[in-house]
């Protein structure tokens, strides 16, 4: 029987836990970054263009309810500015470094006149039954 103490423990360090931490922390202080752009370079951008500098005061009142919406235009700021920095900084480079030409696959050749994918020591096209030469260093 193994000890409940060694058995939380492997449970603890288990490689994928220790990554999702990481990955909340990182994207913890990812937000936090994020939202001090908003609120120290972009709102009194914004401010400077609009006229309002903080937008959290905004508010209607219906019926004595009172309704916050400069709270939500701050929240929609923040959203999009961490939506944007995660596309521009995190999506854009990965997928530029994923989008590496394959390389080519040497027992595949294209048929000279309908381009279709053969077989490289294939004499005669199975798509459009033209003949296709043998390279050379093939020895046809």
């Amino acid at each position: 029987m193994r000890n409940p103490l060694t058995e939380f423990k492997a449970f603890l360090l288990r490689g994928n836990l220790v990554d999702l931490a990481v990955a909340i922390v990182i994207g913890l202080a990812f937000v936090a970054l994020v939202g001090a752009l908003v609120k120290d370079i972009i709102t009194p951008i914004i401010a400077a263009i609009a006229g309002k500098h903080d937008f959290s005061a905004l508010s209607f009142t219906i019926h004595k309810s009172r309704f916050l919406y400069g709270d939500f235009i701050n929240a929609i700021i923040t959203f999009i500015s961490v939506a944007a920095a995660v596309f521009f900084f995190i999506v854009k480079p990965l997928t530029a470094r994923s989008r590496k030409e394959p390389t080519p696959d040497p027992s595949i050749k294209k048929c000279p006149e309908c381009l279709s994918d053969i077989p490289a020591e294939a004499r005669r096209c199975a798509f459009c039954t033209s003949e296709v030469p043998i390279p050379a260093a093939a020895g046809g």
